[in-house]
């Protein structure tokens, strides 16, 4: 489908150029839940997750952003935080879902908590989270350093294959 154009006036001189119409996207609105640091979390967060992509209609995205948000959750359990962990899932663009949890994570003073993928020993049962992240991401996840902690998020390509 071509894009509409406008036609705008040069300045130097009286011929006419083209450009492209921005499109504005309208993305659905975002979920979020505050959740405590608790292993049983991790539930709460895989629902929330499978029901905003099932209103979404992006049911090819449920099982891997249900692993995804497990993985960040528990993550974030770990750290032992005394608050609550804010996870969201939202569309950042059309093509994009980013699924995120924001924690308290901080060493003495405030030095955030950064994760890391680890690579796992064949008889380790953890230290595999984050390469699974990847994994299923393509390398799309990151984290960012907030003043009181830090949030990472992991982002899915709608209508991505294999």
């Amino acid at each position: 489908m071509k894009q509409p154009v406008l036609a705008k006036r040069a300045k130097t001189d009286c011929h006419l150029q083209l450009s492209p119409v921005e499109e504005k996207v309208r993305h659905p609105r975002p979920a979020t839940a505050m959740l405590p640091y608790r292993a049983d979390s991790a539930s709460v967060a895989r629902r929330l997750v499978r029901e905003k992509l099932s209103e979404w209609e992006l049911s090819e995205l449920i099982d891997s952003a249900e692993l995804i948000v497990s993985e960040l959750v528990t993550n974030a359990v770990k750290t032992g935080c005394l608050t609550k962990m804010t996870v969201t899932i939202r569309r950042i663009t059309d093509r994009t879902v980013r699924v995120a949890v924001r924690d308290g994570s901080r060493v003495v003073p405030v030095v955030p908590v950064v994760p890391v993928v680890m690579v796992a020993g064949e008889d380790e049962e953890g230290h595999r989270g984050l390469a699974l992240v990847h994994e299923l991401t393509k390398g799309r996840w990151g984290a960012a350093v907030e003043a009181f902690g830090k949030v990472v998020h992991a982002d899915l390509v709608v209508g991505r294959r294999g």
